[in-house]
């Protein structure tokens, strides 16, 4: 939204006058601290001339795989804790590697050596 207003020399106060709303609210959904409705969101940009389109895509994946319906049923929240958990992890690992690189673990010597 913030490119589409920037695009059309727009302030946040002068899209928020087109709206009927406040430049804070503005600010708001372009900082992604709100998520507006579809409709509201078609409102800010039909009111710089611009109208949104969606498109969908199936998944490139098997739907039938229990850890995928899984997570699929967590909220955003949940998703989110999930997800930064495992960056915990994959960090760690990558930690742990780095260690045992630098004191010489036979594990870590490239094959053929």
């Amino acid at each position: 939204m913030r490119l589409a207003r920037l695009r059309h020399g727009l302030s946040q106060r002068q899209l928020a006058v087109r709206v009927g709303t406040s430049q804070d609210a503005i600010s708001r959904v372009e900082r992604g601290r709100e998520s507006p409705s579809f409709e509201r969101f078609r409102e800010l940009l039909l009111a710089m001339g611009e109208e949104p389109s969606l498109r969908t895509a199936a998944l490139d994946c098997d739907l039938s795989d229990d850890d995928l319906r899984a997570s699929l049923s967590l909220s955003p929240a949940e998703r989110l804790r999930e997800s930064a958990s495992w960056n915990l992890v994959a960090t760690r690992l990558e930690i742990a590697g780095a260690e045992a690189r630098r004191a010489g673990h036979p594990a870590t010597r490239p094959s053929g050596r």
